[in-house]
């Protein structure tokens, strides 16, 4: 059963309009202005919206406008929205009407004396978009967690990090992701990529401590056939593989200083040369940064370049310690042992709450990726339901 809201003046077509929709099976209610339905429509989510254009107080495209803004504004923001259909309906239909209402977000626009036809194929079909819209949404969420892009608790220590990705993803602002080994920093930085305007595009991710000082050049930049001993063929880097993409440069603050200061260049000039080559390829990509040292250190200490972390610290994110969100441990041990019992094709196997007490009571130096080890540990040697002496035991 759907819920819909008709808004207008008038007290015969309000009636009207809500028998006809009830007979067809939907919850129908009401609202005589523009005011009213506003705060209705703030204070309930409804399915669908017909909304008349003339009334007093608050006319229809006024109306419109503010449930747009505030649909908005809830993305921005990271909230939940109800992305509700909204369709006009006016006794003074003009084309130019019509079209600012749609301009403006309207889903559909109904003239007056209203069409019985018209206006249960436009109910039907606004319900049915507004389905598609949530089931598309649903099942971009499973993909995103099927792919490990997601971020698993409610803690105000990770909701701040899930509100500034919420409003730094779509912009195209360098960030650089901080915080302890195994926190999940690959994570946040998946996230950005994907909430951009580049998520088509490949995220190339680049383990800078993983590197031999030697071959960094090489693997960002690329090589040209005979520049070095076993260079037997011309090879794109990572900066060319990620064009129009993300580049993720994990652990930045182990690369060389010489690495360091072409990364520089390529930031500044949009472009990169090739190891034994003098020719200059422009690049559009997306630098997200990471790393689990104090870069400030590491500049007084002459191990790092300044003007590179200023070029790349545009959004600091730092990303809390395990042991500073421990309040978050049911919710991972949950995600964990559903993931990893799918993965083993077993039941899901429950952890008693004695279980996650004595969880919660160690300290994860590991953070997320010790606890994940921990739970997969304890799924495998325990029994159906894992108890604190299970913990004790294998943990």
């Amino acid at each position: 059963m759907a819920k819909l809201l008709i808004i207008d003046d008038e007290r015969g077509i309000r009636n009207t309009l809500r028998e006809i929709l009830t007979d067809e099976g939907h919850d129908v209610e009401v609202a005589e202005n523009g005011k009213t339905g506003l705060e209705m429509a703030q204070k309930k989510a409804y399915d669908l919206i017909f909304s008349d254009i003339k009334m007093p107080e608050m006319d229809g495209m006024e109306l419109l406008s503010k449930i747009v803004e505030s649909r908005k504004s809830k993305v921005e923001s990271g909230e939940e929205c109800n992305d509700c259909p909204v369709v006009m309906i006016s006794g003074h239909g003009d084309i130019e009407t019509a079209v600012q209402a749609i301009k403006t977000g309207a889903y559909d626009f109904i003239e007056k004396p209203i069409d019985l036809n018209r206006l249960l194929v436009t109910t039907k079909n606004a319900l049915e978009q507004k389905s598609l819209k949530q089931e598309t949404t649903q099942l971009r969420r499973r993909v995103q967690a099927q792919g490990g892009q997601q971020m698993v608790g409610e803690s105000p220590a990770i909701a701040r990090v899930r509100d500034i990705i919420d409003k730094v993803a779509p912009t195209e602002a360098r960030v650089m992701i901080t915080g302890p080994n195994g926190s999940g920093k690959e994570v946040v930085a998946r996230l950005l990529h994907a909430g951009s305007s580049r998520a088509s595009q490949p995220m190339v991710e680049v383990n800078c401590a993983a590197i031999p000082g030697e071959l960094i050049e090489s693997e960002l930049f690329g090589h040209m056939k005979g520049s070095f001993t076993g260079a037997v063929k011309d090879r794109a880097g990572k900066f060319e593989q990620a064009d129009g993409g993300t580049l993720f440069l994990d652990e930045i603050g182990d690369m060389s200083l010489a690495a360091q200061t072409k990364v520089l260049r390529a930031l500044q000039e949009s472009e990169i040369t090739r190891v034994g080559s003098d020719k200059a390829i422009k690049v559009d990509v997306r630098v997200i940064a990471a790393t689990n040292k104090n870069l400030e250190e590491e500049i007084r200490q002459g191990n790092f370049r300044e003007d590179l972390y200023h070029r790349l610290n545009v959004i600091p994110i730092q990303v809390p310690a395990l042991d500073d969100r421990k309040e978050d441990i049911p919710l991972l041990v949950s995600y964990f042992a559903e993931q990893i019992c799918g993965e083993q094709r077993i039941a899901v196997k429950a952890f008693d709450e004695a279980a996650i007490r004595a969880l919660q009571a160690r300290s994860w130096t590991g953070n997320i990726r010790q606890l994940r080890n921990v739970v997969e540990r304890l799924i495998i040697l325990a029994g159906p339901t894992i108890t604190a002496s299970d913990v004790e035991a294998y943990a």
